[in-house]
């Protein structure tokens, strides 16, 4: 697990123990999955669209702001739509 991406989901939940890392993480690796399920191929850990999209999956899924849970999901879900069809995330890149 990447520890600066675990510390940015956690500074984005508004949390500033690590007590929670462990459920975190599992939020973060499900994020990934799922990204990857939907088409996404290329998930660079430091590539700003791909922290967000973690980043709303996570609050999405923890309940963060509860009145907000609904529009953290459509917005991740957007983000990863747009993700899967963009040419840059969604092929191998051939170096």
């Amino acid at each position: 697990m990447n520890q600066e991406l675990l510390a940015k989901i956690r500074k984005s939940l508004r949390i500033s123990h690590t007590k929670l890392d462990d459920e975190i993480a599992e939020l973060i690796e499900a994020a990934k999955l799922d990204l990857k399920i939907s088409g996404v191929i290329k998930i660079d850990e430091a590539d700003p669209l791909i922290i967000r999209a973690i980043s709303l999956y996570a609050k999405s899924a923890s309940g963060y702001f509860e009145q907000m849970a609904e529009r953290y999901d459509q917005s991740y879900k957007m983000l990863k739509i747009s993700l899967a069809l963009a040419g840059d995330y969604n092929q191998e890149s051939i170096n």
